[in-house]
């Protein structure tokens, strides 16, 4: 058993970690307060090959494994966790299904665009359905060579700027959460609309808003995988997902500690620096060991998806525990910066208001534990 990282994983570390630094960390404040980020930044990550790092060479990805793929997402929200999620999503949950489902056609003129330098976005969950995907109410009716798209859909990450949507729409209403189906809309498609800009607690130059659909139609060859496929689409993807929120999440945690641990040196009480007393010291000892042990179940999650192996447990075991690491790692930050952590002038309150998500989006704590105490009773 290997814990070191292979060189290239180590490079993409370093690269990742100095793009962050330079271009993202300046600017996170102003992005986080004007709810949006400049477009070159999304175009300078495709460039590098971030947005779809995991993708093949020739469906213009990096190429690289999963494990890389954590590591970029980690270092990204380390320093300002929207473009965690910006390039989790487009990696994630749109350029992965495309390559695992998609037909040759699909992922030449789709996939490729999506992740050389476009922004992709997934959009699953509706107004009365969140936990429960197969109660949505969207659908998709097929006539002659088209599909008729019409319903609406909520909190779709990504979805200001997407060029392009995984969508799950009903295509037969008489088989429930069996009759679902997975579709990819081009932005610009008529009859699709991007409409409200939620505003967010946290993650919030990562724009999420709400699309809708009137008579919208796309060709048939935009069906993604099969007929009433869709929610195995979905659940599958998910799982890959989950890998990328707890990689995010970790980066959180992360970014918290390396916060707290330059100001306990920096802040003096009493003549001497803070970092001195028992009571700072206890708090980062637990947060180094508490962020270490999450980024080791990310990283088996995503070796275990390299492998080719089933990785729902794993990944869900990495989101549950990465994501409650990452509130106590930026609810303790808080406490080290005193009076400072509470504004907006230090990012340890950005950090605290970001790590809540991760609990929430791509299935809650509470699904993960479900995912995970249905694996005990097959064990």
């Amino acid at each position: 058993m290997d814990f070191k990282l292979t060189e290239e994983q180590e490079m993409i570390k370093k690269m990742v970690r100095d793009f962050a630094e330079k271009e993202i960390a300046p600017l996170a404040r102003e992005n986080d307060e004007k709810s949006s980020y400049p477009p070159e930044i999304a175009k300078k990550l495709g460039e590098l090959g971030i947005m779809g790092i995991t993708i093949p060479t020739e469906y213009g990805g990096a190429g690289t494994d999963h494990v890389s793929y954590a590591i970029a997402i980690e270092e990204l929200s380390r320093v300002d966790s929207s473009f965690g999620t910006v390039v989790s999503v487009n990696n994630s949950l749109v350029c992965d299904p495309i390559l695992k489902y998609g037909t040759d056609e699909q992922k030449k003129k789709l996939l490729t665009p999506i992740a050389k330098h476009g922004i992709g976005a997934f959009s699953l969950t509706e107004p009365g359905s969140g936990s429960d995907a197969g109660s949505l109410k969207c659908t998709a009716v097929l006539e002659g060579d088209e599909y008729v798209i019409n319903g609406t859909k909520n909190f779709v990450s990504n979805g200001l700027m997407a060029d392009l949507v995984l969508l799950f729409a009903v295509t037969d209403k008489s088989k429930g959460a069996k009759g679902i189906s997975a579709f990819l809309i081009p932005d610009g498609t008529p009859g699709f609309e991007k409409g409200k800009k939620e505003d967010k607690l946290g993650i919030r130059a990562c724009d999420t808003i709400e699309i809708s659909f009137e008579d919208c139609r796309i060709p048939k060859e935009f069906l993604l995988g099969e007929e009433e496929q869709g929610l195995r689409i979905a659940l599958g993807t998910l799982d890959g997902g989950r890998i990328g929120i707890a990689a995010q999440a970790v980066g959180i945690a992360q970014g918290a500690l390396d916060e707290s641990l330059r100001y306990s040196q920096e802040r003096e009480q009493f003549g001497q620096p803070i970092f001195n007393f028992q009571a700072i010291q206890w708090k980062l000892a637990n947060i180094a060991t508490e962020t270490e042990a999450a980024r080791l179940l990310v990283h088996r999650a995503a070796f275990t998806k390299e492998q080719g192996k089933r990785f729902s447990t794993e990944a869900a075991m990495a989101k549950l525990f990465a994501s409650d690491v990452a509130m106590k790692a930026t609810r303790e930050a808080i406490q080290v910066f005193g009076g400072y952590g509470y504004v907006k002038e230090y990012p340890v309150e950005r950090f605290y208001r970001d790590a809540k998500v991760t609990e929430i989006y791509e299935g809650t704590s509470e699904v993960q534990r479900i995912v995970i105490s249905r694996a005990l009773l097959k064990d």
